[in-house]
């Protein structure tokens, strides 16, 4: 404790001087300033080099996004493509991340990083120049405040990527037990693997849009010339969901053993309904664990006193008046 306070001593020197807090403020200043400059340096560097605006409209095309995403994408691209990491591992796991949140865009990952860095620049230049010069504020916590908005900025899209993924994961595997029962239908008819998803993707498209989207994709790299197997190990690292993972591997042993798919997928229809039986069933069993908190902090509370109050009080007057 004594070697962390000697530590912190001048630091605490330097936050009495206000000469130092005025130099660390305008340090800070011009820090956010040569950021901005930076930013903007990538920005015009992606503009101006015709290689990269030739290869970003390439993509908006292929990708096929609306007026408003290309838009953004082609200005919040350069600023990002600086940031990607150089290592190709990072770089494929974000970009699956970014697949599996559903965005599937050949830009999809110098967007995100864009998107990272005006966070992280924007905000504090703003605090810096319209708020700490006209209010009057601490400097420390005008630093504070700074380096807070940064920070807040940088985690953002991170916290923004992990719910859209948890969002759409959940989406995902409540459109699945619908999408097996059409299967086994579609099978049980006489359609093929390829054709049934296809068909399956076709009418769930109002009811399970994620769903459809992602077995719609499946049908066109079928259509494509990819083989089924490779198509649903695509589906399979794309969606990163259990319940399809499971869904998958069932049917390449069914394709591996040539067993039927009708009865696989029926099988497997049947196990997963009884999955979800379970787990509702656990979901029950910890409801009166969960009731324990708002009964013994909000119900029970409120109980003592209109039971226990009137009691009390006759008590408390007759004690008064002996």
């Amino acid at each position: 404790m004594d070697a962390l306070m000697q530590w912190l001593q001048p630091f605490s020197n330097t936050l009495d001087d206000p000469k130092a807090l005025q130099l660390i403020f305008a340090s800070m200043l011009g820090l956010a300033i040569f950021a901005l400059l930076i930013a903007v340096t990538f920005v015009v560097m992606g503009f101006s080099d015709p290689l990269r605006q030739r290869l970003r409209k390439l993509e908006t095309s292929s990708a096929g996004a609306v007026t408003g995403e290309a838009g953004a994408s082609q200005w919040l691209g350069p600023m990002g493509e600086r940031l990607v990491p150089t290592e190709e591992k990072s770089k494929s796991r974000i970009a699956r991340e970014l697949q599996r949140a559903g965005k599937r865009s050949p830009g999809a990952v110098n967007v995100f990083f864009g998107v990272r860095l005006l966070l992280t620049v924007v905000p504090p230049i703003l605090l810096l120049v319209l708020l700490v010069p006209f209010v009057r504020l601490d400097p420390v916590f005008s630093m504070v405040m700074v380096a807070g908005s940064a920070i807040t900025g940088y985690l953002l899209p991170r916290f923004w990527l992990e719910r859209t993924i948890k969002r759409r994961t959940r989406l995902l595997r409540r459109g699945l037990p619908d999408a097996l029962d059409l299967l086994v239908v579609c099978s049980e008819a006489g359609l093929g693997l390829g054709a049934a998803i296809q068909r399956v993707a076709r009418d769930l498209e109002i009811s399970h849009p994620e769903l459809a989207e992602e077995l719609h994709l499946f049908g066109l790299q079928t259509r494509a010339g990819m083989d089924n197997k490779s198509a649903l190990r695509d589906l399979e690292e794309r969606t990163g969901v259990d319940d399809i993972r499971g869904l998958v591997t069932t049917l390449l042993q069914s394709m591996r053993f040539g067993t039927s798919i009708a009865m696989t997928l029926r099988l497997f229809a049947v196990e997963l309904r009884d999955k979800r039986t379970q787990e509702a069933e656990e979901k029950a069993a910890k409801v009166s664990t969960k009731m324990l908190f708002p009964l013994i902090f909000c119900v029970f509370p409120s109980f003592f006193v209109v039971a226990l109050g009137p009691p009390l009080l006759g008590a408390m007057a007759a004690l008064a008046g002996r």
